[in-house]
């Protein structure tokens, strides 16, 4: 029945690949779990509801990717876009949460149409090759920089922006082992070597005090009730209400877009889902997932739901089918009850695979024209924005403007096609009036 449903055999797969690398997708990103309450509860939803809210979102959108897409994609609400939510939306404009959820299923329809009208697929077509490379190094990076941060082996320096963390503490340590452990066990060739460092590092967290294990281990399930279906309709009521809803499904829209095009590019790089001519494998159902899972969100009481650059540890224990994500999705429903056991794994060994994803990622920097200046420079400033900026779309709004202006300005105006000189005039736009 497997074999019927995600081709294993065609891909070059097994169960064992995909089982493995769907639980490793989940074990990195399930972090969500925890974070989307917090953030959501400071817009004044109800926690408990937000947290079944983004287990439900995330396994209905991550099995729809799974048996639409048959790609080993998971998704879950976007980091970042939770932040705008609640910090944005609600406390800075003083909007209602309701009306937040509003703007998200708005934007969650409007995402649904345009994949529908193949506007997005064209749109990651008309990236240039280079720059497609370029993401997925800089996508690399982006995580390299966030296991680093999580780990406490990079911490805040007010003089210099960053700094060393504390290369004695407990945590810190750990995560030095875990990155070496994979190291060590790639090099032995040992399938699921993530899985087992994550297992290995949360066991030895529990002696030193790293692994909380919690008192108890509460399998209750709390009510979806108090977010479920809690649209706020009042803002049609009022010129101000629709400019402010225009302008908050627009931001949305525009992150979510971009980010989502980001991660597809650079995931599916790494996992050779795109070929020469830019065409990326089931692309239009891989999109539609993300549009159908931002509407469902909305629905439930979560912010925008994305597709995870997490997907690429998957990749990295060689998972190839949409086998991958049935098990991510499965794993986030069981998370509804037994989430007290998937929340005691320590940073400490969930960073290590981020790192190592990072080392893996920026491999795809060898395929860059790196002699030709139009075409190194803006896949340079794409690499490296991302992590400093701590933003996919940033990393591919200025590398995409930086590329046409440099095309335009050296006599190659004819590599550029009207998409992409469209959506150069439309990042512009957003950085003088949106962002």
């Amino acid at each position: 029945m497997l074999e019927k449903l995600f081709k294993l055999k065609d891909n070059n797969t097994n169960i064992k690949n995909e089982l493995i690398g769907g639980i490793v997708i989940f074990l990195s990103m399930n972090y969500i779990l925890a974070v989307e309450p917090s953030i959501l509860g400071d817009a004044g939803m109800d926690k408990g509801a937000v947290f079944v809210a983004t287990a439900l979102a995330s396994a209905i959108s991550t099995i729809f990717m799974a048996f639409a897409a048959n790609l080993p994609f998971a998704l879950a609400p976007s980091m970042g876009l939770n932040a705008f939510f609640t910090y944005t939306v609600v406390l800075g404009m003083g909007h209602s949460w309701q009306m937040a959820l509003t703007a998200i299923f708005l934007e969650g329809l409007i995402f649904i149409g345009l994949t529908y009208g193949n506007v997005r697929e064209k749109l990651v077509k008309s990236i240039p090759t280079n720059l497609k490379y370029g993401i997925s190094v800089g996508i690399g990076l982006f995580i390299t920089f966030i296991g680093f941060q999580r780990s406490g082996i990079v911490i805040n320096n007010n003089a210099t922006l960053v700094g060393l963390g504390d290369m004695t503490d407990k945590s810190v340590i750990l995560s030095i082992i875990g990155i070496l452990l994979i190291g060590i066990l790639m090099m032995k060739k040992v399938r699921g070597a993530f899985f087992i460092e994550i297992i290995l590092i949360t066991l030895i967290g529990i002696p030193l005090g790293i692994t909380q294990v919690p008192d108890s281990l509460n399998l209750g399930i709390p009510s979806i009730a108090p977010t479920f279906l809690k649209f706020d309709w009042q803002w049609i009521h009022s010129s101000k209400g629709i400019i402010d809803m225009i302008v908050i499904v627009f931001t949305f829209l525009f992150m979510d877009l971009y980010n989502t095009l980001g991660t597809f590019i650079g995931v599916s790089t790494k996992a050779k889902l795109i070929d020469k001519e830019g065409n990326m494998k089931n692309m239009k159902p891989a999109l539609l997932a993300d549009a159908v899972g931002t509407t469902v969100g909305g629905m439930l009481g979560v912010s925008t739901i994305t597709t995870y650059v997490e997907s690429a540890a998957g990749i990295g224990e060689g998972s190839k089918t949409g086998l991958t994500s049935l098990v991510v999705g499965i794993l986030f429903l069981l998370s509804i009850v037994f989430s007290p056991y998937f929340l005691m794994i320590p940073s400490a060994a969930i960073t290590p695979v981020f790192i190592i994803l990072g080392v893996m990622m920026f491999q795809e920097v060898k395929f860059i024209e790196l002699n030709d200046m139009t075409e190194a420079i803006p896949a340079f400033i794409t690499m490296l924005v991302m992590p400093l900026t701590y933003s996919i779309s940033n990393g591919m709004f200025l590398g995409l403007i930086s590329y046409t202006i440099l095309k335009l300005c050296c006599g190659q105006a004819k590599k550029l096609n009207i998409t992409t000189i469209v959506m150069t005039i439309l990042f512009i736009l957003y950085y003088i009036f949106v962002r």
